[in-house]
């Protein structure tokens, strides 16, 4: 082996040579010539780069995907005027580009007179003891929901949700999270990536705590 690296020429002088050499084929066991052996190798290495290629291009693919979905959700938060139509958009934005079966929001805040909504959660309720480990890791979390969290963000369909994502919204100005869900099972699967749902999360508190300002 030594000596065929020092002197890669020496096929080139002995070209004879090439058509007599026989090399065990690894899966039938019979013979086959070196030249059929150096074009089942570069058959191979070629297979190899075509599906990293593939694999890349489609990766490159969802990530363009993933940039559309971000900016239809930053252009129909900064066209909302008001927290409720914040949410209200948001959740069509969700629906149609996420993909997303069910939306919840909660801002952790004493909830403002005249108001009915759901959006608020009182910051001493008990109905934040279910999410306090999403909440003390400000990290999103995805995976299957117990049946106390999904009453709680989604009421009448919490038997329906099998998957979801949860991302806390924990700023200065504002705290609480955002949820989605979804009928199928694996939608939201713990080993998903979290670098888009961190993303979301600040842009929609963002929004919020700009919207509440206001109010």
């Amino acid at each position: 082996e030594q000596y065929l690296r020092e002197h890669p020429e020496f096929f080139n002088e002995h070209l004879h040579l090439l058509e007599q050499m026989r090399i065990p084929h690894p899966t039938s066991g019979n013979a086959i010539s070196l030249i059929s052996k150096q074009l089942e190798l570069f058959r191979s290495r070629h297979q190899e780069l075509e599906s990293q290629l593939t694999e890349l291009i489609e990766i490159a693919r969802e990530n363009d995907t993933s940039y559309v979905r971000m900016h239809k959700l930053t252009l129909a938060l900064l066209d909302s005027k008001t927290v409720e139509e914040a949410v209200e958009n948001l959740e069509t934005v969700l629906s149609e580009y996420f993909l997303t079966d069910f939306v919840a929001i909660r801002i952790i805040k004493h909830r403002p007179e005249m108001t009915n909504s759901n959006l608020y959660i009182e910051p001493d309720s008990d109905e934040l003891k279910p999410f306090s480990k999403e909440l003390a890791s400000n990290e999103p979390t995805c995976g299957h929901p117990s049946l106390t969290q999904a009453k709680i963000l989604f009421g009448d369909s919490s038997l329906e949700v099998k998957s979801y994502a949860i991302m806390p919204m924990m700023f200065t100005e504002l705290e609480g999270f955002l949820a989605v869900g979804s009928r199928e099972d694996g939608r939201f699967h713990y080993s998903m990536g979290s670098l888009f749902l961190t993303q979301m999360s600040e842009i929609v508190g963002t929004r919020l705590i700009a919207l509440l300002a206001g109010q």
